[in-house]
């Protein structure tokens, strides 16, 4: 062996040791120990050096993406021997259908794999960590990783919250409409049955917020909130209608239907000369 990088370690007569540093994929191979006796005896080992996979790359991410649009993320990384193994992960879930593909380099005897990731976007996935792993023996258990923050752009997403479940006339009724989106919706518009707000003194808009104060039958009707980015718009309804006063009657006094009373009076009677009687008891 002559190589500086091999360096002769222990030499005597019961062992011969040496040392092989900055190791290449060239230094593969069967390695020979002679011992010149009469006869020569021999001992043969074969040392096989794993090829470390480079730090892997995601590519194919374009942002922003449209929510709907076809998404395809290939990661890929070279000089791993044997073959390193490519998993994939959204917010730390695994994704199990993805596509592999291995290729061999003839010179070096190393691979060169990838693995592609193919879905569509979707508004849930917007801000989602999609990361690729690397897997490889001779990485000691410590995984290489690339990640990917995804972008999704989509419609707005409209809902109207009420303050008032069971509005009565004189009162007064917050309608709060909602709007999510990417980018961030527009100032919302609010209409009633199709038109403009027909009392604006009454009926106050500020921002996403909807107050309407002293409720009346007029008010009733359906309201709607529509809000839009560029990517489109949408929107929502509300149908008020506005309850009776509710009457409480005032406390009164039960009667009942038979009543007794007890009365004794005293009757005096005229008498005579020869007679006398005493007044009884009538009931």
């Amino acid at each position: 062996l002559r190589d500086n990088r091999i360096e002769l370690v222990r030499a005597s007569w019961h062992e011969l040791s040496i040392s092989v540093s900055d190791v290449s994929l060239s230094d593969e191979g069967q390695y020979t120990c002679s011992l010149f006796t009469m006869p020569v005896k021999t001992s043969k080992a074969f040392l096989t050096v794993l090829g470390v996979p480079e730090k892997p790359q995601i590519t194919g991410f374009t942002s922003p993406v449209m929510e709907g649009e076809r998404m395809q993320l290939t990661c890929k990384t070279s000089g791993s021997k044997p073959a390193a193994d490519i998993r994939w992960f959204k917010n730390d879930k695994e994704v199990k259908d993805v596509k592999y593909l291995k290729e061999e380099d003839a010179v070096r005897k190393t691979f060169t794999v990838s693995s592609t990731l193919d879905f569509l976007a979707d508004r849930s996935d917007d801000g989602a960590v999609v990361s690729c792993r690397v897997d490889h023996e001779s990485l000691n258990s410590t995984p290489q990783i690339a990640m990917q923050v995804l972008e999704i752009h989509y419609t707005p997403l409209v809902k109207i919250i009420s303050s008032n479940s069971w509005p009565e006339e004189g009162q007064s009724i917050i309608l709060t409409c909602e709007s999510k989106g990417k980018p961030v919706p527009e100032p919302v518009l609010w209409t009633k049955d199709g038109g403009e707000l027909p009392d604006p003194e009454r009926m106050v808009v500020n921002g996403r917020v909807l107050s309407i104060s002293f409720l009346n039958k007029t008010d009733n009707g359906t309201y709607r909130c529509e809000a839009k980015n560029p990517i489109g718009r949408n929107s929502t309804e509300y149908v008020l209608i506005v309850h009776d006063v509710f009457n409480t009657l005032l406390p009164t006094t039960v009667i009942p239907s038979l009543t007794t009373a007890t009365v004794t009076t005293n009757v005096a009677l005229t008498a005579s000369t020869t007679t006398s009687a005493t007044a009884t008891s009538i009931r």
